[in-house]
């Protein structure tokens, strides 16, 4: 069993979709007829009953198709790669079955496609508004070097929309709003291994701890409270 089918295998044990539920969803856009997918319905049902290789007579006493039809049904499946007859032994038997597996990867991947569309559609809405929000805090259209610039964070530096929105706050924050700026954030970040808003967070905060505590012990008469840090200078090693 391949790493889709153990997918598969566990959405259905969980509970989290149904054979039936995936089949109709998906039918139409795997070109089956409704005939077809009927005759498919019923194989499943043999199946779920234990009887793993229903004849065309038998399969004929369920359904308004002649046997004939069915069979031709079945070649026209088996041709279009949806099911296949594959031969299995139990206890030193051999013996056939109808088997299904080939349609329930083809659903799998319907599932998988749409699923990837929706998270392409996802990732374009918010680099969108990451083009926005820079023009925003810019105060001005961003020149075609900038955008090239945020297009090369996306596309070569694989940092996600929100860490990028996250190093443009940052800069905010800096009072140091440029492009050379956020640029030295998402660098130090990358040589850290930070690809979260959370683990950016958790980097800085602990910047500040650290500061603090240093402060502190090297002036331990100090009596007012130490001001911390609002931000952290990603740029305070070059300055």
């Amino acid at each position: 069993m391949n790493e889709q089918q153990k997918r598969l295998q566990t959405w259905i044990e969980r509970g989290n979709v149904t054979i039936s539920q995936l089949f109709f969803q998906y039918y139409k856009e795997l070109m089956i007829a409704d005939n077809d997918a009927m005759l498919i319905m019923h194989l499943q049902a043999f199946h779920d009953e234990g009887e793993l290789f229903p004849t065309p007579n038998r399969i004929a006493e369920r359904m308004h198709l002649s046997a004939d039809a069915i069979s031709a049904a079945m070649q026209r499946l088996m041709q279009n790669g949806y099911i296949e007859i594959v031969q299995n032994i139990t206890d030193g038997v051999l013996y056939e079955q109808i088997n299904l597996m080939p349609l329930w990867m083809r659903l799998l991947d319907c599932v998988t496609n749409e699923k990837q569309q929706v998270q392409e559609q996802q990732i374009e809405i918010e680099e969108g508004e990451l083009f926005r929000l820079f023009e925003q805090e810019f105060g001005r259209l961003l020149s075609p070097m900038e955008a090239e610039t945020v297009a090369m964070w996306l596309d070569q530096d694989h940092h996600t929309p929100a860490l990028i929105r996250k190093a443009l706050m940052e800069a905010v924050l800096a009072q140091k709003v440029t492009m050379r700026y956020i640029d030295r954030i998402l660098f130090n970040w990358k040589k850290n291994n930070i690809k979260t808003v959370e683990e950016a967070d958790l980097y800085a905060q602990n910047f500040r701890d650290h500061n603090l505590k240093k402060q502190l012990q090297q002036q331990p008469e100090l009596t007012q409270p130490v001001k911390r840090a609002p931000f952290y200078n990603w740029l305070e090693e070059e300055e």
